[in-house]
């Protein structure tokens, strides 16, 4: 794997963002903690600082060890980082007289400075900070200025050393992958070589060489990141790769079926594990959703270890884990994320015994479609809307009863299928549908009817940590409000949720 640039996280709720930009520069970068980074930075062509909620003034503030760093690699301080450096480094940072966050514009910017080449006057930035630097580092020199902070960015004479106040990472900095871009590729000379293509020839020959002649077991779930796992994999050891594909009876209408043969058509080696009624037992009357969860991913290692066992010397279990899934799982505690637990990455019971393989632990959503869409794999499933892991049970609110899995994926078939007809469905990021515990009074034909309720939801979004819902149209919406409650027995009501995330969660448990 190639090793070009290190970001350090000080627990910024932007750090995922620099590291996206920069893999769109086809420049591949990692995230690591800022006081638990590789002691080994020979194969690193430069170095970003993120920023932080912390003052750099306050005790508790974040201290990197930069002696590595500072001076020996092309360096670019965000936000905090730039604080830092001016703080510890000659300079000053006061508290600014207002918080200065959000849209600002750049009044002033030094003449022939290759980092602000192609940058356009009078360039939009977003500021996030309630800090300012009053004086600059020694040997600083001003680049540029906002109306309210005059060291806008600056830089360090004799060390490839930029510090700037502002995010150039998030969307409303207009030119700020122009200004990643200069400091990259036109100050640090980073190669941008990180391709699809060149990411599946990497990751086939390192996979060959680490798993030789081994048997690997995969779990499929019909998603992307686990398609294009397998896919890789297939790639590099062929049938020595065992896919398990189970049905824990939460999936959508006909899902199981349909997705085993779409498999059957790649080439992939996949057994299919019908355990529905194993699942829907084991949840009877559960109604919390933290322990619905548990139960499924209980069941499902059951169910899988089971199967595994019928696998002679298998030693190897491939993951679809991705990089969001590992930054969490490791990032530095603060407001910026809330640190989650991902199943895919705390490892599997000890009773396992069985070494795990990750090809795309590396990569986000985004990046493994378009390795996907390099492999060869069918657009249409490359496409697929995100699905929660635990299925249907966390879109069923309360206990979950096979009538009630039949109501859900009913709706959810007529639902998905009409943003299909209606060329709506590539638009949004994700959608579907969620069964409220509540009923409601209702009149079809001349007869009263007390029967469900059902909250559509679709979003759009680029990677689920913030959504927008969608703005769907209005006869659109009527036309799939008539349809659910027409055809599926058991509704008599359809409501459409437009709460974006944050403050509300994609999913309703």
């Amino acid at each position: 794997m190639q090793h070009n640039v290190l970001i350090l996280d000080f627990g910024s709720q932007y750090t995922q963002l620099i590291a996206r930009r920069v893999r769109e520069l086809n420049i591949f970068c990692e995230i690591f903690p800022y006081n638990h980074f590789p002691s080994d930075l020979s194969s690193y062509k430069a170095v970003i600082l993120g920023g932080s909620p912390f003052s750099v003034r306050s005790e508790d503030a974040p201290h990197p060890d930069l002696s590595q760093i500072r001076g020996k690699l092309p360096l670019l301080a965000v936000c905090y980082g730039a604080q830092y450096l001016a703080h510890f480094s000659g300079g000053e940072v006061a508290a600014s007289n207002t918080r200065e966050y959000g849209r600002a514009n750049l009044t002033f910017i030094k003449e022939n400075e290759t980092f602000f080449e192609d940058v356009s006057e009078n360039s939009q930035v977003w500021m996030s900070h309630s800090d300012s630097v009053k004086a600059l580092p020694t040997n600083g020199v001003k680049l540029a200025s906002t109306h309210d902070v005059e060291f806008a960015a600056y830089k360090i004479e004799g060390e490839t050393t930029y510090g700037i106040q502002y995010h150039p990472e998030v969307f409303h900095s207009t030119d700020g992958k122009q200004m990643l871009e200069n400091f990259l590729v036109k100050i640090a000379e980073v190669p941008q070589t990180f391709t699809p293509n060149a990411f599946v020839a990497d990751m086939v020959a390192e996979l060959k060489e680490k798993l030789q002649d081994d048997k690997v077991v995969l779990g499929l779930s019909g998603g992307v990141d686990s398609t294009v796992a397998a896919v890789l994999l297939n790639q590099a050891i062929g049938e020595n790769l065992y896919c398990i594909f189970v049905n824990n009876g939460l999936l959508r209408k006909n899902e199981f079926q349909s997705v085993l043969d779409q498999y059957k058509g790649m080439g992939l080696n996949v057994k299919g594990v019908d355990a529905g009624d194993r699942f829907l037992s084991e949840l009877a009357g559960v109604s919390d959703p933290e322990t619905k969860r548990k139960i499924i991913g209980r069941v499902f290692i059951e169910v899988f270890d089971d199967e595994s066992h019928l696998i002679k010397d298998v030693k190897w279990l491939a993951q679809g884990t991705i990089y969001p899934d590992v930054i969490e799982s490791v990032s530095v505690k603060g407001p910026s994320a809330t640190i989650k637990s991902h199943h895919n990455v705390g490892g599997l019971p000890d009773y396992m015994k069985l070494k795990i393989v990750e090809p795309l632990r590396m990569l986000f959503k985004d990046e493994v479609r378009r390795v996907g869409a390099s492999l060869g794999i069918d657009p249409e499933l490359l496409g697929r809307h995100p699905f929660p892991g635990p299925g249907l049970s966390i879109r069923i609110l309360g206990d979950i009863t096979p009538e009630k899995v039949r109501i859900l994926q009913e709706v959810d078939a007529v639902f998905i299928d009409g943003l299909k007809s209606w060329g709506l469905y590539d638009k949004v990021w994700q959608a579907g549908a969620i069964l409220l515990p509540v009923n409601s009074v209702g009149v079809m034909g001349d007869e009263r009817t007390y029967e469900k309720v059902i909250a559509l939801r679709a979003v759009e979004s680029t990677d689920g940590m913030t959504a927008d819902w969608v703005h769907l149209p209005y006869d659109f919406l009527m036309k799939i409000s008539n349809d659910i409650i027409n055809k599926v027995k058991g509704v008599n009501r359809v409501v459409y949720d437009i709460s974006s995330k944050p403050p509300a969660t994609i999913e309703w448990e």
